[in-house]
């Protein structure tokens, strides 16, 4: 039985690095497996940089009702919510104290609407009515989101190299419309956390780079690419010097001041780190780079998809080799249906465009 269950093992573990070895070229891009499901939303809102005690406080005591509302356990839910509401009410002024003045009457408004929220909550809690109690905590947490945001008002946080002021940036957060061949998404794309990498992106889609091009690659259960422009090039091709524009590998780790930059997590020695942006949920936007360079990424770019058997917690090998720059926050069950056969017939950029900036 052990000699069996070895074997399985050895199996396995060949196959997988079988499966990554087919995936390190840009369309022939380098892409590694993945780990735990999470929600989109709440690792945005955890990946915002702000020490904003309170609001944080407020998310988490909500975002930790995911056991006790599976489990029926309504008490400790509205326990959850009722402190959730006493912060809101007696915390007011500590919130809107550490928000810009300009987005103060804003803040003023979402923090009304958000208590009426936690009083419905805490209702539906008291009724154990768990289909609207998510639906409005997902609403409350959404609120809560907003709130986060505007303490960063239009101050961006981190320096970017000047080694790279030749290059567009995102100095913040932008949502795009994602209209494939099989169906429509919704994605956030996270400027804060890889303004780089979300900057090219966004200033391709914005020139209207990615309209009609085929998904390239398609790995069930692992990644879905696109972004390989028609023609011999593999990347953009910048038109002012007729190169190809290369951008950097780059990746945030929580608690440390300085973005990693064009280096792996294995050539750092971090081992045990997660990025800010992980891999760790469907649709998961990933930047592709070669199997020979981590700064020759240009223009492909790579949906991840997650499965809990073939991408197991903890061996995820795409986090600190790929850089994470936003993800699906809508429609993600469109990416089960997409394979090579299929295109991405348009990228637009609804909010967000004003934000981004040509260079350094």
């Amino acid at each position: 039985m052990v000699n069996k269950l070895f074997q399985q093992s050895v199996v396995f573990l060949l196959i997988s690095i079988a499966l990554i070895a087919t995936l390190i070229e840009p369309a022939e891009a380098a892409l590694p497996p993945g780990n735990a499901v999470k929600d989109p939303y709440e690792i945005l809102r955890n990946a915002l940089p702000i020490q904003q005690k309170e609001l944080r406080e407020i998310q988490h005591k909500l975002e930790d009702t995911n056991d006790a509302v599976r489990r029926n356990q309504w008490p400790a839910v509205s326990k959850a919510v009722s402190s959730a509401q006493f912060r809101v009410s007696n915390q007011k002024n500590e919130i809107l104290n550490t928000i810009p003045s300009n987005q103060r009457n804003k803040a003023e408004n979402i923090l009304i609407e958000l208590k009426t929220r936690l009083n419905n909550l805490n209702e539906l809690a008291n009724n154990k009515n768990k289909g609207k109690f998510l639906d409005e905590r997902s609403k409350s947490l959404q609120e809560i989101g907003e709130l986060e945001a505007l303490v960063l008002g239009d101050k961006f946080p981190y320096t970017i190299p000047k080694e790279f002021d030749k290059l567009p940036r995102l100095l913040g957060r932008a949502s795009v419309s994602i209209n494939t061949s099989k169906g429509n998404m919704q994605a956030i794309i996270d400027g804060y956390n890889a303004p780089l990498t979300g900057g090219a992106f966004i200033d391709l889609a914005l020139k209207g780079f990615y309209d009609e091009l085929p998904i390239n690659r398609a790995e069930e259960f692992f990644v879905l690419q696109t972004g390989d422009p028609k023609g011999d090039q593999t990347g953009y091709l910048d038109p002012q010097t007729n190169e190809e524009r290369h951008v950097p590998l780059e990746i945030r780790v929580r608690n440390q001041t300085e973005t990693i930059y064009n280096h792996t997590f294995e050539e750092l020695g971090l081992y045990t780190e997660t990025p800010v942006l992980p891999f760790s949920t469907p649709g998961a936007l990933g930047w592709s780079h070669s199997g020979n360079a981590l700064d020759d990424g240009s223009s492909q770019f790579f949906f991840f998809l997650y499965d809990a058997e073939l991408n197991p917690a903890g061996r995820n090998l795409i986090d600190g080799n790929n850089a994470a720059f936003g993800y699906v926050v809508e429609g993600t069950e469109i990416l089960n249906k997409l394979d090579v056969n299929d295109q991405i017939l348009s990228i637009k950029v609804n909010d967000g465009a004003d934000r981004l900036l040509a260079n350094g």
